[in-house]
């Protein structure tokens, strides 16, 4: 497995032939010239994981790319070819499982009303298991060997972070959601995870691909 943090939200992940891209958001462009796709993954309609101005370009420079969103996408944004990607429902992208978890958003404020998010489960045949919760630390699945974690947004405490990071147990992660966070802010919550967790936390920030092994999960 191959894993690419492209900057906030927004991860490539080669595994088993297959190229994902999960949340093309508008904090970043570093996935503006991104082609060969087999999938363009959209955990929840926020602009910071799907960039309105830009995600149809995406689209139609990978044509042979399935569009999967969480549902409520679809129904806001006219993405050609968007499918609507229920959660607990499961599908095959090649020799790629792809499970969506969870359903709902992280509570902002009671006053902001609640938007529907799926968390991203991406596993193959003799491969790590990656997880991308999209804005929600309220499903902890089992057997996930990377982590992405949210660093900070309006809706994140560091308290919740830590636990739901314990809670998963994951051998490697690294910080994503992060375009709110200046350097200091990012080195607090990262040195506060390593410190705080067994999970071995790595600094993605470079843009460039990350391999996994399949059995420490450790570059």
């Amino acid at each position: 497995m191959e894993l690419t943090h492209l900057g906030h939200a927004a991860v490539l992940v080669q595994i088993a032939g297959q190229r994902l891209l999960i949340d093309p958001g508008n904090f970043t462009d570093a996935w503006h010239q991104l082609t060969g796709l087999n999938a363009i993954l959209i955990t929840h309609q926020h602009p910071d994981h799907v960039d309105p101005d830009h995600i149809e370009d995406l689209v139609t420079a990978n044509p042979d790319a399935v569009v999967l969103t969480e549902p409520s996408v679809c129904e806001v944004l006219d993405i050609p070819r968007a499918q609507p990607l229920a959660p607990d429902s499961t599908v095959h992208i090649g020799a790629v499982i792809v499970q969506a978890v969870g359903g709902a958003h992280a509570v902002i404020h009671r006053d902001v009303p609640q938007i529907g998010n799926i968390g991203l489960l991406i596993s193959a045949d003799s491969e790590p298991t990656f997880f991308h919760p999209g804005d929600s630390l309220a499903t902890v699945p089992t057997d996930v060997d990377v982590l992405a974690v949210p660093a900070y947004g309006p809706w994140a405490a560091m308290k919740e972070t830590v636990d739901f990071v314990r809670d998963v147990n994951a051998s490697s992660g690294f910080l994503i959601h992060d375009g709110l966070l200046n350097e200091r802010g990012w080195s607090l919550i990262f040195s506060r995870m390593n410190a705080m967790s067994d999970t071995e936390f790595v600094d993605r920030r470079d843009q460039q691909p990350w391999v996994v092994d399949a059995t420490t999960a450790s570059a």
